[in-house]
């Protein structure tokens, strides 16, 4: 054994060590992806979690290659396709953040409308 392959097998350790719930995580994304797909409005939303699920599947296989044979280059797949996964669920994030923000604007909106035309009424 050389001296990078075991350099490669101490470094994905960390992540071998997580590869069972790395590869759950996967499985779950796809299957909700699934099932949103069994929905008329939700099929056009469904690639999302199928895809994110099978960046994490794809993640999981490479570490578990990297850590067995320290393959640096499975273990660089792994590591580029966790960051792809987290990118995506950061995207997501803003987007549910800023839709939440829209949400309290026009609910407050609305409500301030609703106030000022009662007290408009009474008058």
């Amino acid at each position: 054994m050389d001296e990078r392959s075991a350099w490669v097998r101490d470094l994905s350790l960390p992540l071998a060590s997580g590869k069972g719930w790395i590869k759950f995580v996967g499985i779950v994304n796809i299957v909700l992806g699934v099932l949103q797909a069994l929905s008329i409005v939700g099929i056009l939303l469904a690639w999302i979690p199928i895809w994110m699920g099978a960046l994490l599947l794809q993640a999981g296989g490479a570490v578990e290659r990297a850590q067995m044979a320290g393959d640096e280059s499975a273990l660089r797949l792994a590591l580029d396709r966790l960051r792809v996964y987290f990118v995506i669920q950061g995207v997501l994030m803003v987007i549910t953040i800023a839709f939440v923000a829209l949400m309290f604007v026009l609910f407050f909106g609305m409500l301030m409308a609703a106030i000022t035309g009662h007290g408009m009424r009474m008058m």
